[in-house]
């Protein structure tokens, strides 16, 4: 590689890229206090103001007041100073920098635009995080209406179960069935609240230390993705969703004056491991000398849609134009998905809690009622 003068971008993992991993990848890892999206919003603002790269650079180190993003900047600021190139300095800290972005510096040197790359990739970043957002908000209201069910049940079954158990007990009259094993719950739980409360404690102090575990984590959101690809419906969007980030990532690559394959070559971390097969597979193809449309439909990385303006993109020499334009086709799609999916399962949600905590109140009131008709 020193011989070619090749250099190192991203080195992946195999057998980490299962969704839903590769959403949270598409946000790279970095220090929690750099924002990598306002340091290029920042840079651009300095460089169309008229300053030199060294200047801004400097200015933003002079004006940070923050210890970690001081000593990244410190860092880009002495290795330009040694006399690397931006893209070079950038690669040397990959934890902070992603592939994508060193590639899009790499060939911003190479046509003198380092501005307009820098706005692409603020364009890239800006649509990833709103559509991450969209799907954060959708599940807000699921999640509370979830965690509030969960701790009335528990109430339900850990106190005031038992209290009527002790109370139905004491009275020595024949119960219904569904109470009575509702009633044998409360007192289980009567006499061994000391050893369940700390088998619960247990309980979650193993799920806050396995999901604090890498490769723990890794293998749950793999099979969580494997069972969302199964279901009906989820499973076709989820694939779309992958495809438009994919997409996006290499309209921005091939806007930004890459070559074909060295944009494959980055845009692989930024999906699962089934699509990265694709991805390789589109490469060889088209390293064989097949268009990039015929490549990545043998690949199955082509919907319909895509497929139609990748070949329109091939006649006009404007292929990353279209797919950034596939990209906001699907992200379209992706949003009314994401309204209709809410506006049907947040009632659904709330019937199921109803249900199963009107289920429990019932049973509980049952040997009253039927106290009652005696007494009648």
């Amino acid at each position: 590689m020193a011989e070619r003068q090749l250099q190192v971008l991203a080195v992946n993992v195999q057998g980490q890229g299962n969704l839903p991993t590769w959403v949270g990848r598409l946000k790279p890892a970095r220090p929690v206090d750099f924002d990598l999206l306002l340091f290029s919003q920042e840079l651009l603002s300095l460089l169309e103001a008229g300053l030199t790269l060294t200047e801004a650079l400097d200015a933003l180190h002079e004006k940070e007041k923050r210890a970690g993003t001081a000593a990244v900047l410190e860092q880009l600021r002495g290795r330009l100073a040694e006399g690397q190139r931006f893209a070079a300095a950038l690669a040397a800290q990959p934890a902070v920098f992603p592939a994508l972005y060193c590639g899009l510096m790499r060939a911003a040197e190479r046509t003198a635009s380092l501005d307009n790359s820098l706005a692409r990739y603020i364009e890239y970043r800006q649509r990833v995080d709103q559509v991450r957002r969209h799907i954060t908000q959708a599940m807000i209201y699921p999640a509370i209406l979830c965690a509030v069910g969960l701790l009335v049940s528990l109430f339900l079954l850990g106190y005031v179960v038992p209290s009527f158990a002790t109370v139905y007990q004491s009275s020595g009259r024949d119960i219904p069935l569904a109470s009575r094993l509702l009633m044998d719950w409360g007192r289980f739980v009567a006499a061994h609240s000391k050893l369940l409360g700390m088998a619960g404690v247990a309980l979650l102090g193993s799920l806050i230390f396995a999901f604090s575990r890498t490769e723990i984590r890794v293998r749950l959101s793999a099979g969580f993705g494997r069972l969302l690809r199964r279901l009906p419906g989820i499973g076709d969007m989820l694939n779309t969703f992958e495809l438009a980030r994919l997409y996006l990532a290499l309209g921005t690559l091939l806007a930004g004056g890459l070559p074909v394959l060295l944009a494959l070559q980055l845009a692989d971390g930024l999906v699962s491991r089934r699509t990265q097969a694709g991805l390789r597979l589109a490469g060889e193809r088209i390293g064989q000398g097949q268009p990039a449309s015929l490549a990545f439909d043998v690949a199955d990385l082509c919907t319909p849609v895509a497929l139609r303006l990748m070949r329109v993109g091939e006649r006009t020499g404007q292929l990353g134009d279209m797919l950034t334009r596939a990209a906001r086709f699907h992200d379209g799609e992706i949003e009314r998905f994401i309204a209709r999916f809410t506006r049907s399962f947040e009632p659904l949600l709330m019937a199921a809690i109803g249900l199963v905590v009107g289920v429990i109140v019932v049973l509980l009131y049952m040997p009253i009622f039927d106290l009652a008709g005696s007494f009648q």
